[in-house]
Order: C-alpha cells, then sequence, then structure tokens
C-alpha cells in the first residue's frame, strides 16, 4: 500500500501551488491513471510519491508519504542524463534482481518486450536508443526487481504497438498497485479503474484535485454530464432570481412613491405604509440569503485550443515524395546502415503515418524525409521531433523562442497563443529546461501553427499531451490543409488524423 496524506506542491520559482492538500491511499489491484493538463504537476506528483528528494531543487513540498515497506518501482518520463551516457549493460548492472537473474528468465523478459536478448549485454549508449527502445530497457529492469508498486510516468511513450498491447495487459493484470501518467487514451480506457484529475483554475490561480474509483470513459462522462447539469440549474436559478428582484424593486418603487406622497393627516394609511416598507425591507433579507445558498457555476479546466495561424494548402495533384529506399543511415558515413526496403508515394494534402517495431529506424526515416523536403524549393517543411531537445534551446523562454525578432507585433500574439495553450506569464518567461515535456510539446506545436509550412513532419506527435487535449489535437491536425508524415504509435490519432498507415520493417 501507497499512502499519501496532506500533500501540498508549491513551485519554488514562483510560488505557485499545484497541489494542495492531496490524499490518496493506493492498494493492491488498484490501477489509477493520473490525468491533467501539462504543467499541473503530474509527473511532480509522481516522482514525490517515488523519492521526495526527486523534487527538491525546483518544488516545495508538504505531507506525509508512507509504504509500509513496499518495494516501489519508478519509470522517469525522461530517461535521467547520468544514465544516457552508460552502456545498457552498465545501466541492467545497476539492477542486483538482473545480475542474479538466468539466461531463461532474462531471455523470456526481452522476449516479452520485443528486443534482442544480447541488446541486454550491449555496449550501445543508452542516450542513443531509440525512444521505445529506452522505456522497454528501463521497464525490463524495473519489473526484475518486482516491485510491489509500480509509478510509471508515459510508458506508452515511443513504443510499438505490440509492445503497447501487452503492456495493456502486464497493467490489467499487474498484482501490485499501479499509479500511471499516460496520453494514450485507448491504453487508459482498457486499463484504469480509478481516475485522479489535476486542474488548474482561474488563470492558474487555484488548483483542485478529483479522485474518482471509476474507469476513465465513465469518468470522462459523468464529469460532463455533472458540469452541464450545474451550468444549467446555475442558470435558472440565476434566471428566476432576475425575475422576483424585477418585482421587488415594482413593489419597492410603488411603496416608496406612496411614501413621498401620502398625506401628514393620514396617520392610518403612513402605518400601513410603514408596515409595507417592512415586509419589503424583509423580502430583501431573503433574496440576499437565497442568493448566498444559490448553486454557483461550474469551472472546469478545459482543453488547450489552438489553430494554424497562416494555413497552407497543397493542391490535390502536386507530387509531395516520391522515395523509394534500401537502407537508412543514421549518420554520415554509418558503417553500418538500416537495411529496409521501404516506398512512400504522397501526393496533395494527404495525412500519412508510419508505423513499425522499435528500432526499425522510423525516427532516422522522418530525418532524412525533412532533409529532403527541406531542399524542394516548391515545398515548405517543419519537423516536430521525437526528442525535444533536438528543436529547443534550454536557455531561453517560448517567448523568445516563437517571437525571434522580438517585435512587439509578434511577441503579443505569441503571449495570446501561449495563454490559450494554458501558458501562465511567468511559464512564458522562464528558461525553457524548466518546462515539463507536455509544455514543451506544446511549444513546439504552436511553432508548427505559427510557421507558413504546408508539410508537417511529426515524430511521435500526441506524445505527452494529456487525454483531455488529445481530442482537439487530433482535430487541429485533421483540418491542417497541407500534408503530414508522421510516425505515431497512438491509435486513436491513427484512426482519426491519418488517411493511410504505412509500415517500415527492417529487411
Amino acid at each position: 500500500m501507497l499512502q499519501i496524506q496532506h500533500l501540498t506542491l508549491i513551485h519554488r520559482k514562483d510560488l505557485r501551488v499545484l497541489i494542495h492538500d492531496f490524499s490518496l491511499v493506493l492498494n493492491r489491484g488498484d490501477k489509477a491513471v493520473l490525468i491533467g493538463e501539462e504543467g499541473n504537476g503530474k509527473s511532480s506528483l509522481l516522482k514525490w510519491a517515488a523519492d521526495p528528494a526527486l523534487i527538491d531543487d525546483y518544488m516545495e513540498a508538504e505531507g506525509i508519504r508512507s509504504t509500509q515497506g513496499e518495494r516501489i518501482g519508478y519509470l522517469p518520463q525522461e530517461l535521467p542524463a547520468e544514465d544516457k551516457n552508460r552502456s545498457v549493460y552498465e545501466f541492467m548492472c545497476q539492477s542486483d534482481a538482473f545480475c542474479r537473474a538466468t539466461p531463461a528468465t532474462l531471455s523470456e523478459r526481452a522476449h516479452e518486450w520485443g528486443i534482442p536478448l544480447g541488446l541486454l549485454y550491449s555496449e550501445q549508449r543508452m542516450g542513443t536508443l531509440s525512444g521505445g527502445e529506452k522505456v522497454k530497457i528501463q521497464m525490463i529492469r524495473l519489473l526484475l526487481d518486482e516491485p510491489d508498486i509500480l509509478l510509471l510516468d508515459e510508458p506508452s511513450n515511443d513504443i510499438d504497438l505490440e509492445t503497447l498491447e501487452w503492456m495493456e495487459g502486464l497493467i490489467r493484470d499487474y498484482d501490485g498497485g499501479i499509479l500511471y501518467i499516460s496520453h494514450d487514451e485507448t491504453l487508459i480506457e482498457r486499463t484504469a479503474n480509478r481516475v485522479i484529475l489535476l486542474e488548474q483554475l482561474r488563470h492558474k490561480q487555484m488548483c483542485r484535485h478529483t479522485v474518482a474509483n471509476i474507469p476513465f470513459r465513465q469518468f470522462m462522462q459523468e464529469r460532463q454530464e455533472a458540469f452541464e447539469k450545474q451550468a444549467q440549474q446555475a442558470y435558472s436559478e440565476r434566471r428566476e432570481e432576475k425575475n422576483a428582484l424585477e418585482r421587488f424593486r415594482r413593489i419597492q418603487q410603488r411603496v416608496e412613491h406612496e411614501q413621498n406622497t401620502i398625506s401628514r393627516q393620514d396617520p392610518s394609511g403612513g402605518r400601513l405604509l410603514k408596515k409595507k416598507m417592512a415586509s419589503v425591507k424583509a423580502l430583501e433579507r431573503r433574496y440576499a440569503r437565497e442568493h448566498e445558498e444559490m448553486t454557483e457555476y461550474p469551472e472546469m479546466e478545459g482543453a488547450i485550443f489552438q489553430t494554424f495561424a497562416r494555413q497552407q494548402t497543397i493542391p490535390a495533384g502536386r507530387m509531395v515524395l516520391d522515395l523509394h529506399l534500401r537502407e537508412l543511415s543514421r549518420y554520415p558515413g554509418d558503417p553500418e546502415p538500416i537495411p529496409v526496403d521501404f516506398t512512400l508515394s504522397m501526393r496533395g494534402p494527404e495525412k500519412v503515418c508510419i508505423i513499425g517495431p522499435n528500432g526499425t529506424g522510423k525516427t532516422t526515416l522522418l530525418r532524412h524525409i525533412y532533409a529532403l523536403l527541406r531542399e524542394n524549393s516548391d515545398l515548405k517543411a517543419a519537423y516536430m521531433p521525437q526528442d525535444y531537445a533536438e528543436a529547443l534551446d534550454p536557455d531561453i523562454s517560448p517567448v523568445e523562442y516563437l517571437a525571434p525578432s522580438g517585435r512587439k507585433e509578434e511577441i503579443t500574439e505569441v503571449r495570446t497563443r501561449l495563454g490559450a495553450l494554458k501558458y501562465t506569464h511567468d511559464e512564458m518567461l522562464h528558461p525553457i529546461r524548466e518546462l515539463s515535456g507536455g509544455q514543451k510539446a506544446k511549444l513546439l506545436l504552436l511553432g508548427l501553427c505559427l510557421s507558413d509550412a504546408n508539410v508537417l513532419i511529426l515524430d511521435e506527435p500526441t506524445r505527452n499531451f494529456s487525454p483531455l487535449s488529445g481530442p482537439q489535437i487530433r482535430r487541429l491536425l485533421k483540418s491542417f490543409g497541407g500534408a503530414i508524415i508522421s510516425v505515431s504509435h497512438d491509435r486513436k490519432y491513427m484512426s482519426e488524423v491519418a488517411d493511410r498507415v504505412v509500415p517500415l520493417a527492417r529487411l
């Protein structure tokens, strides 16, 4: 059992309260998903639950954490910097369970996660692995320790479809308790039996959390229904109040008029008007009490909103790409290129999604396609990498990244659009390195929206976006008037955005 009592998290830099008085008991068999918009403190909560020291450098924390001796296994959203330079074998050897495991056990684990056994003993640096391979290696090491509680930050990021379906079964059937963050709505729908929602309301001046012991789809439906019901009730009560107040004012004006015009020689009429005015004052006090007891208008943190500023299109007949590859080089002069047999021909505003097992070179392929399209003067391509560090300077702010010219009108537009993505004023000026993975994803997405590109090259475009904003991101990309070439394992993205799914496999 993992018990969290009265946890409050306050960001050290801007003193914003992310989580206030949060309590949770995670028992065996609980599969609790942690959802909320990017930057709402999900990863910080998970880190604190794993080890409070992990957030000491940027978060003030107050609360009680109790594990009662259970072993906790933690998967971070990003591989720690100190592990990127370790070989896979060195990384695995940090686990005593790996050193004790038999070859048969390790072979079974490697097969379950769809990687060759030899990779566990490889001298290849962890930082050079594909995104999916990094997740798989970390999960194998984690599960060898047989933890009682799993804390998983985006475990579905970058892994291939076959492994993703296997992971669903792992989460569903795991004996211990699991608290996890995921952007994959399909995985959440199929595995979670508890939902924890973190919200930031009133321009991030107020935080709120909700813990519901029901499946995700039911939670979302009941949340929307409760919101609409409360909003309707609040509207009806205020409409009735308005009508009642109009009647009251007419009565009040009539009595005041009679008081001003009554003759001093009519004492009985004066006494009657005095009683009427007392009744009017009593009615006024009753309305004031009723107003205090009225149903409040509900508050809900909505999904992010964005549009393409300079919408570009491609004529239906224009050739976008005609590509035939027998091998993929990961870098110039690569002595061991990846052997493939890949063909992709695209015309017009088509949206293509490339899939394939981890390690087959999908990210390398997208980089190759982007390099080709940049040389085509008839097209304007923009690229969203899987590793955000490829495109973002960690030492500049979001405003500096999106408005490099420093022109006033450009900065104004950027600030407005960042606000629509739920950035606070302080977050707009923070160095990018201080942003969460989801906030960095928003930044890259906004960069695409502000560009004049008519071809988007997207490597896992929906990763790190919350399930609340996922539908909006898919609608945005579906509405794009140009072409999209993407890599994704997001099943909702494939079904709602992609016109065609193209597999990539090694020979």
